[in-house]
């Protein structure tokens, strides 16, 4: 196994506008490495399903590939990249909507990993989990942005294509309505 090399948003930008074919295979390498995991929590973040989320991602990832030649650096690449997955996500969500109609999600989770968790570890996940679907796609979004993906709200703006003074009010009404959600799932 290679050692894993520093992302170098700078000089991978620089890499995929050269027009350099084996240079951008190189930026695509680079940037599954570090941002495919990222980008599966926040995907999962969005659509709430771990395979809509690794749909989700994996069709970033050719968006990327695909497009990447026309890339012209006007942005961060990792922004780029969230703003791909937050699209995809969403399309991810949208066709499982579509499909499943009013089906109920049934939990696969791995017994052995249920047993190790304390009640209570249980009991606040499931109070955040309900709490996070009454809130609405774009609450979840910007809070799975900021505080998962530890996004700046600049950053956040970028992502979404909104001005930055909208990305703060978002995340202000979002943890606010997470609160109130939460306050009424108290025990």
């Amino acid at each position: 196994m290679t050692p894993r090399v520093p992302f170098d948003e700078d000089g991978l930008r620089a890499a995929a506008v050269s027009g350099d074919a084996a240079a951008r295979e190189n930026v695509m390498r680079h940037l599954y490495e570090a941002l495919s995991g990222k980008l599966y929590v926040l995907c999962h973040g969005i659509t709430r399903d771990p395979s809509d989320a690794q749909d989700a991602v994996q069709e970033t990832f050719l968006s990327i590939q695909r497009a990447l030649p026309q890339f012209r650096g006007d942005a961060q690449l990792s922004t780029w990249a969230y703003r791909i997955a937050v699209r995809a996500a969403v399309a991810a969500k949208a066709r499982r909507e579509r499909h499943r109609g009013d089906a109920v999600d049934i939990e696969m989770a791995d017994p052995r990993a249920r047993i190790e968790e304390t009640f209570e570890t249980r009991e606040r996940k499931r109070r955040l989990e309900v709490a996070m679907r009454t809130l609405s796609l774009e609450h979840r979004t910007v809070l799975s942005l900021f505080a998962v993906e530890g996004l700046s709200h600049a950053q956040i703006a970028s992502v979404l294509g909104i001005p930055e003074g909208t990305a703060w009010s978002r995340l202000h009404l979002a943890r606010k309505r997470l609160a109130a959600a939460l306050e009424s799932t108290a025990p």
